[in-house]
């Protein structure tokens, strides 16, 4: 996070090129953070069990470091409300999921039984 929120704050801060993109990949980008903190009754189960963090409280601590990285680097956060992606945990996903998975199965598919 360090790492990240050093780089957001040098672009953000840095020549207007560099705040114009990154100011238009944080608005591009933000829809797909909301499904981070989204949960089901696994998840809720598993919060029940003491196997999991509950998914508010990870959700306001990090938009509390987010708004303090991008205030820092001069940059805007999205809207609170913003429409947000979902429907990953239901098992929606449009086609690209499909070439992903097969990139990354493609070593697993090519030598079965390999171990690494």
């Amino acid at each position: 996070m360090r790492r990240s929120g050093d780089l957001v704050v040098r672009l953000g801060d840095g020549t207007a090129l560099s705040k114009t993109m990154m100011q238009e990949a944080i608005d591009a980008l933000w829809m797909y953070t909301g499904e981070m903190f989204s949960s089901d009754a696994i998840d809720q189960a598993m919060v029940a069990q003491g196997i999991a963090p509950d998914l508010e409280q990870v959700q306001e601590k990090w938009q509390r470091h987010i708004k303090e990285v991008l205030e820092e680097a001069t940059l805007t956060m999205p809207a609170e409300g913003a429409w947000m992606q979902s429907g990953g945990k239901q098992g929606r996903h449009s086609e690209h999921l499909g070439y992903l998975l097969a990139e990354m199965q493609f070593l697993q598919r090519a030598y079965p039984g390999a171990s690494w």
